[in-house]
């Protein structure tokens, strides 16, 4: 079992095409392929693009149930998962930037919660712009489809870092993931998404279940 650098897991979304049946099949071969031959290191998702008008024509529940729990899949994943997108980002595109650990926009983009009929998608874009942090901007953005630029998105969490190029983040991004477990990054992550549902009282025992696993870890090194 290997590391994962810049290039060995790579996919690339197009938010302007509705989600099918191809592009759920992508982000599970992507999971398959990074849970069979990688122990650490760095997935990478280039998107961009938002839906065009009338694109949930074939579109089902179904479908859309495959898609949520294929992005719910690679938000878990036992790798450092870095988004990067440019230009107007919604529909798949933001499912996915918004799933990332870490999200680098270049300079100019544009976050959108997309439009479907008389009112904004309510998919899992919605719930995620809820953990991370709702303001003002968010809330528009989720209930008007107003836009979010980059600057705002990045001042409101929702990004990490506003670039003009992304080579050089994203090379310092590679050489920290190449040194962290993917296991422990994965049990770090589901510390953090339990603590917004979680008492201190009930997320105690589980936080010293993983210092003393690391204690351990240590001695044992």
């Amino acid at each position: 079992m290997t590391a994962a650098g810049i290039g060995d897991l790579v996919l690339r979304v197009d938010g302007s095409e509705p989600v099918s049946p191809a592009t759920v099949e992508a982000v599970l071969d992507l999971c398959d392929r990074a849970e069979d031959g990688y122990t650490h290191g760095l997935l990478t998702v280039f998107v961009s693009g938002a839906p065009r008008p009338g694109w949930t024509t074939d579109v089902s529940v179904g479908l859309i149930t495959k898609w949520e729990r294929a992005v719910h899949r690679l938000e878990r994943l036992g790798l450092v998962t870095v988004a990067v997108t440019e230009g107007p980002c919604g529909g798949t595109a933001l499912d996915l930037l918004l799933a990332a650990d870490i999200r680098i926009a270049v300079a100019g983009t544009r976050l959108v919660v997309p439009v479907s009929g008389d009112a904004t998608w309510p998919g899992m874009a919605l719930y995620r712009l809820s953990r991370l942090g709702v303001t003002a901007g968010m809330r528009r953005a989720a209930l008007l489809g107003t836009a979010i630029d980059a600057e705002r998105a990045a001042a409101g969490g929702l990004l990490d870092v506003v670039v003009d190029r992304t080579d050089d983040i994203l090379a310092e991004v590679a050489a920290v993931a190449a040194g962290l477990s993917g296991r422990e990054v994965a049990i770090r992550r589901q510390l953090m998404f339990d603590a917004g549902e979680r008492s201190f009282e009930e997320a105690l025992g589980s936080h010293l279940a993983a210092c003393d696993r690391t204690l351990r870890r240590a001695a044992a090194s």
